[in-house]
């Protein structure tokens, strides 16, 4: 209503690299959650030249920097709606995250863990399996973890059943991801039998399963999975419950994927998620009035 007081702007701090040419990691959470009508904290994990797709990437790791962030931020008692992990550099980081999570979670702060560092079966440039398991301990303390096929079997220790795995495979998967202690496990980049791609879900609480799938675009980049995470923990901010916030998440990524694939002068290292930032909030219920 017209003249009517604005809600408080809610907060969520994301923590992760940045890329500084890729249109992931913070250059992709920073303008799509910023876009969700939410404020963005930013901590900072590394500053890379480009993401590890492309060779001889610059490096500069920023992990001295991130406790005396958290000490700082502390003090002035700065409080978060939700936290949101990326990409993290190395298994030093992960420990000072779970500071993180100790310092600033209250009752209503949601922890979301998106365990960036692996693809195709393979974990990213600098890590290794001793890393994949500290990842998993880390999202022990989540709320909602995101991973793929690949950074699940990772975490888990089990063998890679491929990007097609099928739907009882990946629910094993899920299964076993709850062990490791989240509340609700979801996996993303799963196959249907439909001819669909999208994410399959456990709710620890009420032992079910969930699913969505939207068209499956001939086309696969770099990145998909941070506009994924980004947008999902933007809406979900924006009190979408648990699953509505994941379709909206996933129809986004779908439409940033699909107007990639038609651009015929698109960058061959990412998504065009700027060109749907307007549909994401439409969704959402930002849209310019």
């Amino acid at each position: 209503m017209r003249g009517s007081m604005p809600e408080k702007m809610k907060r969520i701090v994301t923590i992760q690299d940045i890329s500084c040419i890729g249109k992931c990691s913070l250059t992709a959470a920073l303008p799509i959650i910023s876009a969700a009508g939410v404020e963005t904290a930013i901590v900072p994990t590394a500053v890379l030249s480009t993401h590890t797709q492309f060779q001889n990437f610059t490096f500069r790791d920023l992990t001295d920097d991130m406790e005396p962030i958290r000490k700082h931020w502390e003090k002035e008692n700065f409080q978060f709606d939700a936290i949101y992990t990326g990409y993290l550099g190395s298994i030093r980081q992960i420990d000072l995250v779970k500071d993180y999570f100790q310092t600033f979670q209250t009752e209503k702060t949601q922890i979301v863990v998106d365990p960036a560092m692996a693809d195709n079966g393979k974990l990213y440039t600098g890590f290794d399996t001793h890393f994949a398991k500290k990842m998993g301990s880390l999202c022990s303390q989540a709320d909602i973890i995101l991973p793929n096929i690949s950074e699940a079997c990772l975490m888990l220790g089990v063998p890679y059943p491929g990007e097609d795995a099928s739907e009882d495979v990946v629910k094993e998967l899920l299964l076993k991801l709850a062990g490791l202690g989240s509340k609700i496990a979801v996996i993303t980049g799963v196959s249907f039998a439909d001819g669909s791609l999208g994410f399959l879900g456990y709710d620890t609480q009420t032992k079910q399963f969930f699913s969505y799938g939207t068209k499956k675009i001939p086309y696969k980049s770099h990145g998909t999975g941070d506009v994924f995470a980004s947008a999902f923990t933007g809406a979900l901010v924006n009190d979408f419950s648990i699953f509505d916030a994941l379709k909206i998440a996933a129809d986004f990524t779908c439409a940033c994927i699909q107007h990639t694939y038609e651009d015929p002068h698109r960058v061959n290292y990412a998504v065009n998620f700027e060109a749907e930032i307007p549909y994401l909030l439409k969704r959402i219920g930002k849209s310019a009035r």
